[in-house]
């Protein structure tokens, strides 16, 4: 059952479990302040939750103006339970596509752009045509395992059959910005690891780094991906 609404500096936040065939799926709303204009549903990657650093920051700042974008925080069954290692790609997609008819009610007929950081990338890549995604959104998108560009990924982004944003760090193992394929729409966060972590001797500081991505994402996510 959804918790009770919270309120945090104007924007409306509230906690709904969602039953898959894998388990229960949580997601965290974040809620335009002053009437949505999209829905953005992001999911977290292998090896941590939704607290990781770019996510928060797309729910801290989109829902308010000028963007106006509802967005949810999506923690998968594997997480919610307290496992530390991630299933396998089936069984992330599967739980995926069984929350997406919650996502689907929050929206109301709205624009729904999938997304999510590193693994939580490819699963929205991997579903967002099946699921009638608007589009993806891919933060950190492991096109490599760390040192093997030979087994690239990059038939996911190719194959998600809808407009897909990147926003990856200059410094990202899992792959580079300038490894990516000639015409993906692709934002360098510079300096950035896979986490988006800049160290400190960089030119610019995390937060220039964070408001980098979340600028980047607010305007592909309310202009050129909705088309």
């Amino acid at each position: 059952m959804p918790a009770a609404p919270e309120t945090d500096a104007a924007v409306e936040t509230e906690a709904a479990v969602v039953a898959t065939p894998r388990g229960d799926a949580r997601i965290s709303w974040h809620r335009a302040v002053g009437g949505a204009r999209a829905v953005l549903v992001l999911g977290h990657g292998a090896g941590g939750g939704i607290e990781a650093r770019d996510l928060r920051a797309l729910a801290a700042v989109l829902p308010r103006a000028p963007h106006r974008v509802t967005v949810g925080l999506v923690e998968q069954p594997w997480r919610v339970a307290g496992k530390k290692i991630a299933p396998a790609p089936a069984a992330l997609d599967e739980a995926w596509s069984a929350l997406w008819p919650a996502v689907t009610e929050e929206a109301r007929g709205l624009p729904v752009i999938a997304g999510g950081r590193s693994a939580g990338a490819r699963v929205a890549c991997r579903t967002a045509r099946a699921l009638g995604a608007a589009a993806v959104v891919a933060l950190s998108f492991p096109l490599h395992p760390p040192g093997r560009p030979g087994r690239s990924r990059a038939g996911e982004l190719g194959g998600a059959g809808v407009p897909v944003l990147v926003v990856q760090g200059g410094r990202d193992p899992f792959g580079r910005p300038e490894e990516f394929p000639a015409g993906t729409d692709l934002v360098e966060v510079p300096h950035g690891d896979h986490s988006f972590a800049v160290p400190a001797r960089a030119p610019l500081d995390q937060q220039a780094a964070l408001a980098l991505l979340t600028g980047a994402v607010a305007d592909a996510v309310t202009g050129r991906l909705l088309g």
